[in-house]
């Protein structure tokens, strides 16, 4: 007999738990299948790298990831442009370009300029047909030799650690009124047209 104010026993125990077991045999199957995928890719994409275009180096998003570098969408138009490259021949020739994406520094900018260039001196150019070779592509001696890149080309390395410099807390730093010199830089920016117009307008009175 319940006693109390408890739930009454009404257990399920015929669950036939055998019918949702999941299980994963075809492991060692998808691996060979992917691997052969893998080949078949290569062999279609030749003399192309594998893994694709070269992608540039950015900054990971928010306060907790910025530090971190990882590989972006594509080369900005003045990345290509300080490089040396037509933004019409990047894609052609391995390279991702992003027309969104802009520069917020000028390492970022300078770092991806020089990925540009030191892929540009290592890169080889097949002629479209063999018999008719243009300007701009590579010499028969560096054809025959140019293998196709497998993996990872030109990874992102994580650089030198950057140094934290240590100051010691002065009385002026600690009487700044740093949200009050927010605000009144701010309102600057704001009143910044009009009083150069009200300038103008005032020298433009004294003149007469």
């Amino acid at each position: 007999m319940v006693k109390h104010n408890n739930v009454i026993p009404n257990g399920h125990f015929k669950k036939h738990w055998q019918n949702y077991v999941k299980t994963w045999f075809n492991q060692p199957a998808r691996k060979q299948r992917r691997r052969i995928a893998r080949q078949k890719k290569a062999v279609k994409i030749f003399p192309r790298p594998t893994a694709g275009p070269l992608r540039p180096i950015v900054q990971c998003q928010t306060l907790k990831y910025n530090m971190k570098s990882r590989a972006g969408r594509g080369f900005t138009l003045e990345e290509l442009k300080a490089a040396g490259i037509p933004k019409k021949l990047a894609p052609t020739i391995g390279i991702s370009v992003d027309h969104r994406r802009k520069n917020k520094s000028l390492e970022g900018l300078q770092a991806n300029v020089q990925r540009l260039k030191t892929y540009k001196a290592k890169l080889v150019i097949f002629p479209r047909r063999a018999r008719k070779v243009k300007a701009g592509d590579s010499t028969p001696e560096e054809l025959a030799t140019a293998t196709q890149v497998q993996g990872d080309y030109m990874p992102i390395t994580r650089g030198e650690k950057r140094s934290v410099e240590v100051v010691k807390v002065t009385d002026e730093m600690k009487t700044f009124a740093a949200y009050g010199k927010l605000r009144l830089e701010r309102m600057n920016k704001k009143h910044l047209g009009a009083r150069q117009k009200k300038a103008a307008e005032a020298e433009k009175e004294e003149k007469k």
